[in-house]
This record gives C-alpha cells, structure tokens and sequence, in this order.
C-alpha cells in the first residue's frame, strides 16, 4: 500500500520527456536560476562523470574545468530547475563511474568521440565502420597483389 503510494507521488513530480544521455557524453545543462523576482537561465557544460538513483531521485553529475580546476555539480534528473539537456557529443568509455576523470587536466581530460560523425544513428555508425573496413581490405589486397606481380618479375 504504501509503495503503491509512493509511486503516485513520484510519478505526478516526474518529467515527461527526459533527454537521452550517458556516462561520458558531454551536454550542456540549462539551469533556471531566479535572481530577486527575475528568471534566467544559465548554462553549465561538460562531461557526465556519474548516474546514480532511481525514478525520481535520480542525479547525474557534470564536471567541466575552469581555469585550470575542475567544478563538479550535481543535478537532480527531474528538478523543475533544469530546463534543458542537450547533449553535445557523445563519449566512448567503459565504466559506469568516470570518477578517475577527477585526477586529469588538460588534453587527457578528454575522451574518444563515439559517434564521430557527430549527430548519426547506431546504424548509420556501423555502415560507415564496415564501409572503413572494407577500403582497408581493398587497400590490403591492393598492395599484396602489388607485391605478388613485383616478386614474379
């Protein structure tokens, strides 16, 4: 009884549309900030480092460096303070916690692009990697048949 009302309470504060992103993507969060009686907002860009909670609690935290040191803010997924997630490119890393990122500066910060290609789909990434390795098969057998005619003569 008391899961099942807690459910309902989670639910009614819940975001309905809530962007996709992971560990290692870097977005661009918009946060409303209120300033006396004005609203604007500010936006705070940089790497996901950690998820962490479910449904309603859930966070996500965002590292970026400034000025040589780094800044880590943690925000809640579905605050109505967060006006925005947009999601700039997308990492490719292998843990679910990028914590280690805390002891880099510098170009070691960075992280391999995923989806180099910018703004493409899983699927049209996989064309364009069988399409790289099928030039590089050519190219191979290219230069063996290239070696095979100069070995014969």
């Amino acid at each position: 009884m008391q899961n099942q009302l807690m459910d309902l309470v989670e639910k009614t504060s819940m975001k309905e549309t809530v962007p996709k992103f992971e560990i290692g993507d870097t977005v661009d969060v918009h946060v409303r900030i209120l300033e006396g009686e004005k609203e604007r907002i500010q936006i705070f860009n940089g790497v996901v480092i950690a998820r962490s909670g479910v449904g309603v609690r859930e966070m996500f935290v965002v590292r970026r460096i400034v000025q040589g040191g780094g800044v880590e803010r943690k925000f809640p997924l579905h605050s109505p303070r967060i006006a925005d997630i947009v999601v700039k490119r997308s990492g490719k890393v292998r843990r679910a916690k990028l914590y280690y990122l805390r002891d880099r500066s510098g170009k070691a910060f960075r992280l391999k692009e995923r989806f180099p290609a910018g703004k493409t789909t899983v699927a049209e990434a996989k064309a364009a990697k069988a399409e790289r390795r099928a030039t590089k098969a050519a190219a191979k057998k290219a230069r063996a048949d290239a070696a095979a005619a100069a070995k014969s003569e």
